[in-house]
């Protein structure tokens, strides 16, 4: 029996790149065995077979991009895996009638439903192996985004909508718009109903960005011309990863948006480290590895439940601050793919070794690629280290829509003044860099000290 073998939920990612193939026709494949790899634009993640079998036909080639629900080979399946994959069949094969499909439902809808025909149709259910019938009829394909105007009347036919939640658009799209600040009320959509696409945005926002250039031209920042640098001696051009393609545009938007401050300070980690040191017997027998990285994110979460502002988030175009409830820290590591921030969830509620090891398991991950899209959302706070690779401090670009980012330099043994004499003291160097739209020097003033008050003495944390 023949199973077209399908992209599975990659936390709502959406036209990740094909960066390596792993099988060809001909090969025969088990169950959860690589089978290609794709790259968002914030990890690389490996695709798993779902059944086994002999692979008839390859539906994906280098650089395609892929979504959740799309082809990617065709398997010969195993008597074994005949069963359960008809059942799968039978169960896709139920089509949900899009005239009464609710908001909520098109939260389990793949975006492609309202792309052009010759798209990939995706599953109406994450996980499932085999392609089902799209479930959303295509949109007039005389239509183009780049003819719509986004400036008329919404559509013949279209609710009344007063506010955002009543627009007509999918999750992906309410990602897409919230994080580039669109205002969905603005934009007319050009997909069945008058749903909004993602061609859509783009199309206002080229519009918005082609009428702001005209009014203010010579207003804003100036490109960097191009060098042909060949002409001055030999040279070798690499291409570069997405990944590291989007770390750029990521960063370059928040130091264009974001007002940077960061403020400096030394943390004496002396009896810290004595006290690392002193576990490490215990650590063995665990089978783990303490570091001091577990210590300053339970630190961190400490002093960011005293200073919830260093937290929180601006929202409604700066008008409110949204205070986060819980502690999900970032931690960026650094892969031979490019930086990735994988996130370790609710550090204020997890003890030293569980700490330990999910920073040892994330580094891995980061590391092998496997990180997916969720690992790495939901951050109230970035911890970028470069301790094990030297410098006094430095100023780390802070991780928007977060507000403030730690810097940890390398601890070194200095000279500190006692009232009566010098002791050598091992100082670790802390750089903090804030949104200065919604942290001030006080705050981070407070922060900081009371953060090196925990690390001088980790005692405090439990406090």
């Amino acid at each position: 029996m023949s199973i077209t073998v399908i992209v599975p939920d990659i936390g709502g990612a959406e036209g990740a790149e094909v960066v390596e193939i792993f099988v060809a026709v001909g090969d025969v494949i088990e169950v959860e065995q690589s089978l290609i790899v794709v790259e968002s634009d914030k990890a690389s993640m490996e695709i798993p077979a779902t059944v086994a079998g002999k692979v008839t036909e390859l539906k994906v080639a280098l650089g395609d991009a892929l979504s959740e629900g799309d082809a990617v080979l065709v398997v010969e399946a195993d008597a074994a895996a005949e069963a359960p994959a008809q059942d799968d069949a039978e169960s896709a094969e139920t089509p949900v009638e899009p005239a009464v499909a609710t908001e909520a439902d098109n939260s389990a809808v793949s975006e492609v439903g309202d792309a052009p025909q010759d798209a990939p149709s995706s599953a109406p259910e994450a996980g499932l192996n085999v392609v089902s019938e799209t479930v959303d009829s295509p949109i007039d394909q005389t239509s183009s985004p780049d003819k719509a105007s986004n400036t008329s009347t919404p559509v013949s036919g279209a609710a009344e909508t007063k506010s955002e939640a009543d627009v007509y658009a999918g999750p992906a799209v309410r990602k897409l718009a919230r994080e580039f600040g669109i205002d969905l009320l603005s934009v007319v959509g050009s997909g069945r109903r008058g749903r909004i696409l993602k061609e859509d945005l783009q199309a206002f926002t080229r519009k918005n960005l082609q009428s702001r250039a005209e009014a203010a031209a010579g207003t804003g920042v100036p490109a960097v011309p191009e060098v042909d640098f060949s002409k001055f001696g030999e040279v070798i051009t690499e291409e570069r990863s997405r990944l590291d393609q989007m770390t750029a545009t990521n960063m370059s938007r928040s130091w264009l948006n974001v007002p940077h401050v960061t403020q400096f300070e030394g943390a004496d980690i002396t009896d810290l480290e004595a006290f690392r040191k002193s576990m490490k017997p215990e650590a063995e027998k665990l089978g783990n590895k303490l570091t001091p990285m577990p210590f300053v994110l339970k630190a961190c979460a400490v002093a960011l439940a005293a200073h919830p502002k260093l937290k929180s988030s601006l929202a409604a175009g700066g008008k409110e601050l949204v205070y986060k409830q819980y502690c999900h820290i970032g931690m960026a590591v650094d892969t031979p793919a490019g930086l990735v921030v994988p996130v370790i969830r609710d550090v204020d509620k997890k003890g030293i070794w569980q700490l330990a090891e999910e920073i040892r398991d994330m580094a891995a991950r980061a590391r092998e690629k496997k990180l997916t899209p969720a690992q790495m959302q939901g951050g109230v706070f970035t911890i970028s280290s470069l301790g094990g690779i030297g410098g006094e401090g430095f100023t780390p670009i802070v991780n928007t829509p977060e507000v403030a980012i730690l810097g940890l330099s390398r601890a070194e043994i200095k000279p500190v003044w006692d009232g009566e004499s010098f002791l050598p003291r091992q100082i670790l160097p802390l750089s903090l860099s804030y949104d200065h739209r919604v942290v001030n020097g006080g705050d981070a003033g407070r922060f900081l000290t009371d953060l090196s008050a925990l690390l001088a003495d980790v005692r405090r944390i439990i406090l």
